[in-house]
């Protein structure tokens, strides 16, 4: 980031901070309005939503809805009105991908029972089910569609477990090819519109990768990004006119910018930059339009370019929050995006390029929850134990002050580079909701604030990104109206590691944790990821460590070999078909700590993966959360 722009972001949110300490200051005054408390059934009516598709004749917009309870394929008219569901699963997660785009036929994604071995399908026009990807212990993921419809892509690594190859399927009989046969386990990054190039990504470390150029017909592979040190070039997508590939590229800068590879001159220049990372840009499938993602403090800002000369395309004004997931109808004269707030989650809207009119297609909220009693994030930071300076997303609740002091919870992302970004989150907006103060650390190491801060936790866990989290606690306590004696701990996947580093390595410091799908083990989580991560398994053992050569580091960073250091009330959350957190990574654990005479909580879900994909689990879940915390941290 350029050193002034910085200097006023950290200003910016110098502001921010002081104008909340004016308004709370000014409200203790008056009697503040009791907020309504919302059991966990009204927040699980609230509908989550994503992805979108526009029918061929422009009039539907396909899309999934947990609606029913578990994910689903929903179609709906631009004009808006009830939802029709597609497909009515109640087992198991389905995520809509696309209609094709010369009938009414839709691709389709799902699981078995969160056990991510994804399959592709399709719904035929009788509204019959095909598998197009069948076979056991398999992943499969739609790649992309011709220009004309004709033919769709799909990955897959049913070759090889350790690597994703290409095929391309016929749009009308299914007939498949093998386009692309991986030996190197690259990641897939691109096909262009002719078919003739595909851009492939090759993982060093987390803080270093390369991107290579395969030419179909020669059937020969180029190295496009040779270079020393640590830096990150990644493939994004080819021009329309198949001339030009563009490139995610940090070099020389702490912030992912853009730039072109000529195709025909072999050579690289910049096309666009940030004071922030850009991390995505793509076409309209007419060509028309370049959307362009930037991950600017903890929020998702959207860049619409148009045509050749790329003139900013002037974004409809709409009621507070982010706009996300843009999509275009096939000849571009409309938009579909999603809207979402703080205290509004995900709404599906259609916006027409000659109207100038963007019309919402839903509500997503439930109609029980009044957005007034929810809480609108602040990005705050405060400065960690060596001087570094830790970003953060911290929810206030409505009512709290010096005469009302409330508990508080830093809350710790999945990753290990992950990050706590502005948005709808029902987990947080609950337990605020009830009273809890809760801060979205983003330490050291977390992704969206340059390449020296995402690299500074290397080798280090356990460790510095812990402590970053004990100096959460110190800023907390220090605003005047956070209980000090009552701080814990949350977080899922990486996060939950961080939950029980804290308690194992740090047991003075938090009252409760809250361990959601949490390694407790580097050893075994490190041996047993999923084959089909190999592409960055040198990438994790570099950041973590590797089993074999760094076990001692691993023991030591390790919370399971230090059980019997913790002493504080814990509660630990696993899903049976996890294949990321093993079972054994949470009951371990739990059997441990239950021999210091802790109190441990532990629940598992027989249906669920590396996270919840059914309302009734997530539901049961953060019900039992907050009786854990009311208990152990609010009331203790």
């Amino acid at each position: 980031m350029i050193k002034n722009r910085l200097i006023a972001a950290t200003l910016a949110c110098g502001l921010l901070a002081f104008t909340g300490g004016v308004i709370a200051a000014t409200a203790e005054k008056s009697t503040p309005k009791p907020v309504k408390r919302y059991t966990i059934e009204q927040f699980m009516a609230t509908t989550s939503l994503g992805g979108a598709s526009f029918s061929t004749d422009e009039k539907r917009i396909l899309f999934h809805s947990n609606e029913s309870g578990i994910f689903n394929a929903y179609t709906l008219s631009v004009g808006g009105g009830k939802p029709e569901a597609l497909t009515r699963s109640t087992t198991d997660t389905t995520f809509a991908v696309s209609y094709f785009p010369n009938d009414d036929r839709i691709l389709y994604t799902r699981d078995k029972s969160g056990d991510e071995n994804n399959h592709l399908y399709v719904r035929e026009l009788d509204g019959s089910e095909r598998d197009l990807t069948p076979g056991e212990k398999l992943k499969a993921s739609f790649a992309g569609w011709r220009p004309d419809g004709s033919a769709f892509f799909v990955s897959s690594n049913e070759r090889d477990p350790k690597v994703f190859d290409i095929y391309r399927y016929d749009a009308k009989s299914y007939a498949r090819t093998l386009f692309y046969k991986n030996e190197q386990a690259y990641s897939i990054g691109a096909i262009s519109r002719d078919e003739k190039w595909i851009a492939l990504n090759k993982t060093n470390t987390s803080l270093d990768g390369d991107v290579y150029l395969f030419d179909v017909a020669k059937s020969e592979t180029k190295h496009l990004t040779p270079h020393t040190g640590a830096i990150n070039f990644n493939a994004a997508t080819f021009d329309p006119s198949s001339q030009r590939l563009f490139v995610l590229t940090n070099e020389g800068n702490e912030f992912a910018r853009l730039r072109t590879y000529d195709l025909a001159l072999g050579s690289m220049k910049d096309h666009e930059k940030a004071d922030w990372d850009i991390v995505s840009t793509y076409f309209s499938r007419d060509g028309r339009y370049r959307v362009t993602a930037v991950n600017q403090d903890g929020s998702i800002v959207i860049r619409i370019v148009e045509g050749a000369d790329e003139r900013p395309v002037k974004l409809p004004t709409l009621p507070g929050g982010e706009i996300r997931g843009v999509t275009f109808s096939k000849n571009g004269a409309r938009m579909a995006f999603y809207l979402n707030g703080d205290r509004s989650p995900n709404n599906l809207y259609v916006y027409d390029f000659q109207s100038k009119q963007a019309k919402a297609l839903t509500q997503s909220l439930s109609k029980e929850i009044d957005a007034k009693d929810l809480v609108e994030a602040q990005v705050v930071r405060f400065k960690s134990f060596d001087g570094m300076v830790i970003p953060n997303i911290y929810y206030k609740p409505h009512g709290a002050s010096a005469t009302n002091k409330v508990p508080a919870l830093v809350y710790v992302h999945g990753g290990p580079g992950g990050q706590t970004s502005r948005g709808y989150n029902a987990q947080i907006q609950y337990l605020v909701n009830h009273g809890y103060a809760v801060l979205g650390i983003n330490n050291r190491g977390s992704s969206g604030y340059g390449k020296t801060f995402f690299g500074a936790d290397d080798r280090k866990h356990g460790r510095e990104p812990l402590w970053d989290c004990i100096e959460a606690k110190t800023y907390l306590a220090s605003l005047g109206y956070i209980d000090a004696e009552r701080i814990g701990i949350i977080g899922g996947s990486y996060g939950g590691y961080m939950t029980l580093a804290a308690m194992a390595f740090r047991p003075e410091a938090f009252k409760v944790g809250v361990d959601i799908f949490g390694v407790s083990n580097w050893l075994r989580t490190l041996e047993a990821i999923p084959p089909y991560w190999e592409s960055f398994r040198k990438s994790l053992y570099e950041e973590i460590g590797d089993p074999v050569k760094d076990k001692e580091m691993l023991i030591a960073a390790s919370p399971l070999f230090h059980a019997k250091e913790i002493r504080k009330p814990l509660i630990v959350i696993q899903g049976a078909n996890d294949p990321r957190v093993i079972k054994p990574e949470s009951d371990e654990i739990v059997e441990a700590v239950k021999k210091n005479g802790v109190p441990v909580e532990y629940i598992v879900f027989a249906d669920e993966g590396h996270g919840f994909s059914k309302k009734k689990n997530s539901m049961e879940a953060n019900r039992k959360i907050l009786e854990f915390l009311d208990k152990y941290l609010k009331k203790s």
